[in-house]
């Protein structure tokens, strides 16, 4: 009997409504919605594209300005980190992830899952195999973005109130650096070869170059230059490196874009104009050659064929937060 050729699907997670939308991306429709829980956000799939880890969260949804005082209390029962099998499409397992997990990220060996603790201002290791979280590091206020390093004994973790990004050994399980960045630092892409990391930050419309090695900035690229105001309506939040290492592509928030970036030469050299409301999340295909974008308020999912920067809409619900693309 043959083998089944291998076939990309696309994974969002959907924060209002509780689920992980698995999309096709050649028919442009939704195949599946997978219940997984409270507020999932931050997804990553396993090493060996067995599993997906989603990060979910008890904490009541509460944006900026909000008063919080007036929210409904959290429940922490909600916390944790669900564990889809992508075989199955089936939530078999919901593992703890500390108190409100955000974003999470895995283990080069696949052993073990790093997750941003928003509230409590932690990052937890959790052994997958024994199910228990094996070590909590105090980082800066609100970690959202959690990344491996591709030799996997590095951990960085973006932290918005301090801007900063905090360097944790991944072994040791203790603090190397903090690493002033620029105002509310989101997420984090790495060079491919290790030596860079490419920071996102929200409120100043920039990217941070970070030495990976000696864990200092280098310099900020700015995605888009400053009103007289000194204002920018582009917001960078999700990152992505090209399979090849010569671009990265950066969801602009409330400018509704994506810029793509040459890493060699360190500036835009295009932005695709018009990808949805506030896109956040954010992933590209096995080869590189299509992009996915989470647009939360405009509850959608756009799919961008970059070779020629068309892109269709697929109507998603529940607040789009997370993407990513798996093939198998």
């Amino acid at each position: 009997m043959e083998k089944a050729a291998p076939r990309e699907l696309v994974y969002v997670s959907a924060e209002q409504s509780g689920e992980v939308v698995v999309v096709d991306p050649e028919s442009a429709q939704v195949v599946q919605r997978i219940a997984v829980g409270k507020r999932p956000r931050g997804l990553m799939p396993s090493p060996d594209g067995k599993v997906l880890y989603v990060a979910k969260s008890g904490s009541p949804r509460a944006g900026p300005g909000v008063d919080e005082s007036k929210l409904p209390p959290p429940d922490r029962a909600a916390d944790g980190v669900g564990v889809i099998d992508l075989a199955s499409s089936n939530l078999v397992r919901t593992l703890p992830g500390g108190q409100d997990p955000e974003s999470v990220a895995v283990a080069r060996d696949g052993k073990a899952l790093f997750i941003a603790n928003e509230e409590t201002a932690e990052l937890s290791k959790l052994d997958i195999a024994a199910g228990t979280i094996s070590a909590r590091v105090t980082v800066g206020q609100q970690p959202e973005g959690v990344s491996v390093h591709p030799d996997g004994k590095l951990v960085y973790v973006t932290c918005e109130e301090d801007n900063e990004v905090v360097a944790v050994d991944a072994l040791e399980n203790k603090v190397l650096a903090h690493i002033p960045v620029g105002k509310r630092p989101r997420a984090i892409a790495w060079s491919q070869d290790g030596a860079l990391a490419f920071v996102t930050n929200e409120l100043d419309a920039s990217i941070s170059v970070i030495d990976a090695r000696s864990h200092k900035a280098l310099q900020q690229i700015m995605i888009a230059p400053p009103s007289a105001a000194g204002s920018t309506e582009h917001r960078p939040m999700g990152i992505v490196r090209s399979q090849d290492g010569a671009r990265l592509y950066v969801s602009t928030g409330r400018g509704g874009a994506i810029a793509e970036l040459d890493v060699a030469e360190r500036k835009v050299t295009r932005m695709i104009e018009g990808v949805g409301a506030r896109p956040w999340g954010i992933a590209l295909s096995a080869d590189s050659k299509r992009l996915y974008s989470a647009n939360g308020p405009s509850n959608d999912l756009a799919i961008i064929e970059l070779a020629t920067g068309t892109q269709k809409r697929l109507a998603i619900g529940g607040s789009p937060w997370g993407v990513v693309s798996v093939t198998r």
